[in-house]
């Protein structure tokens, strides 16, 4: 599908794309609140996050579906959550421990708290969007997400994702989701926001943010 308004084209991502999306994810989120929590110092992050997205982006398309735009500066992983889906906690730990090493802890307890405050309403989960840091405030990430909002909308299916700070928050907002309650990560941690973009009603509005029972994650 062409996006028009000098928008890319939006395409599903390959194992082709792999060396740049990589690094287009791994550079989108080197800033912020949560990376400077997960590994203070700037240089090792760099190092650790080439890792752990090398990882993400094989297992978006191993389990997902994800989305890039024909110049390879932007990309979307989501997850079909239609029912609950269990996590082998072991194996992830033996994997953020490769990944991650003496910053591992602070891996599994994000991912632990995201996994454990997933809403139990069958949802596509926005896992990660990223767009090129020298690209960004131009729509393309709007433009990524739009296709993928209309197919949620056409099946009657909400979206669920965490900001990491109020910039995203602000454009989540903008998308026609809702803010829910927040997450505050512990040992001064940063705070992240739970959106929600309900499923379309007969009545022109969206369903609400969903009452989230937490599941029991143990190690």
């Amino acid at each position: 599908m062409t996006i028009t308004n000098n928008r890319p084209l939006v395409r599903p991502a390959t194992t082709a794309d792999a060396g740049p999306l990589i690094g287009v994810l791994a550079e989108a989120f080197h800033e912020g609140p949560v990376a400077d929590w997960l590994i203070p110092d700037p240089d090792e992050r760099r190092t650790v996050y080439h890792r752990y997205f090398t990882d993400a982006f094989h297992h978006g398309l191993a389990h997902g579906q994800v989305h890039t735009t024909s110049d390879q500066t932007a990309v979307a992983i989501w997850y079909p959550r239609l029912e609950p889906t269990p996590t082998d906690v072991h194996e992830r730990l033996g994997t953020l421990e490769r990944i991650a090493g003496a910053y591992a802890p602070k891996f599994v307890l994000l991912e632990a708290t995201f996994d454990a405050l997933q809403p139990d309403e069958p949802h596509h989960y926005l896992a990660y969007l990223a767009v090129d840091p020298t690209r960004q405030n131009r729509g393309i990430g709007a433009a990524l997400l739009a296709e993928h909002h209309r197919r949620l909308d056409d099946l009657g299916l909400p979206a669920y994702l965490e900001a990491s700070n109020m910039r995203n928050r602000r454009l989540y907002l903008r998308l026609g989701y809702t803010a829910g309650p927040t997450i505050v990560l512990p040992t001064e941690g940063p705070v992240i926001w739970r959106m929600w973009r309900g499923a379309p009603t007969s009545t022109g509005s969206r369903t609400s943010f969903p009452h989230t029972r937490p599941r029991r994650r143990s190690l």
